[in-house]
């Protein structure tokens, strides 16, 4: 009498947080935080018939291509290029890094040593995996952002936005949650999750329709940026200890 076969064991393996590929992932979406410095200098250059500010002026403004009237704003961006430029390679950075950091160190902070048990922790990696394809949409987003200004006269360039803004905010409210109880700066990446989601709410329930559109903007958008580098330093940090243990048992064992 033959038995029914019966599955193999689920086999619980550390993941890796020593390779040169979650290194570079890492600086990849830490590397987002040039997005400031590039706006601060396209601000500074604007050209507009009144100043730039932060808390009336969209962001896509400083991407506009023309000078002249777009949608009852009066915009004129002379380093349209160079905020182009920097939505781009922040949409890269995230890309990247989407494609890069293993859903296992994810999963685990990048802490070195640590277990996965599939069966015990497989929430936690479906978390994981939904965080790099949920990055990865926002930074494929921006990029459209970048390579489509808002005066280009296509929809693109607001599928691009919708895309960063949605995505960008339900991947860091995911990772914060993932990372409660593995980092300090979880709770940092959760509450910037929390505030890029309801500044979102909120600009779709008023239709943008505020006193302060480009506030609002920005708390959709800063969190965003300000969680993926957030988690970018903590992963780089860790990973670089890592190695640097490596090296220095290498160099006793020899």
């Amino acid at each position: 009498m033959s038995t029914a076969p019966t599955s193999a064991p689920a086999v619980a393996f550390i993941p890796d947080t020593a390779s040169a590929r979650q290194y570079v992932g890492a600086w990849s979406v830490l590397s987002v935080l040039q997005y400031f410095a590039a706006e601060a200098a396209v601000i500074g250059a604007w050209a507009g018939p009144r100043p730039y500010d932060r808390r009336t002026g969209y962001i896509s403004d400083l991407g506009a291509l023309q000078c002249g009237i777009y949608d009852g704003r009066d915009v004129c961006s002379p380093l349209h290029l160079l905020m182009n430029a920097s939505f781009v390679v922040q949409g890269l950075g995230m890309l990247l890094g989407a494609l890069l950091l293993g859903s296992g160190l994810l999963c685990v902070a990048a802490r070195p040593g640590a277990v996965i048990h599939p069966r015990r922790h497989r929430k936690h990696r479906l978390a994981a995996l939904w965080v790099r394809l949920l990055t990865g949409t926002a930074g494929a987003g921006t990029i459209l952002v970048g390579l489509v200004p808002e005066d280009a006269g296509s929809t693109w360039h607001y599928t691009g936005a919708l895309m960063y803004f949605i995505a960008g905010a339900a991947a860091v409210l995911l990772l914060g949650i993932l990372w409660l109880n593995q980092s300090p700066l979880g709770w940092f990446i959760l509450v910037c999750g929390l505030a890029s989601l309801a500044a979102l709410v909120t600009g779709g329930l008023t239709q943008m329709h505020v006193p302060e559109p480009g506030t609002l903007e920005r708390l959709m958008g800063y969190p965003v940026t300000l969680g993926v580098a957030t988690s970018g330093l903590v992963i780089a940090q860790r990973v670089h200890r890592h190695r640097k243990h490596l090296r220095a048992m290498a160099t006793l064992a020899a």
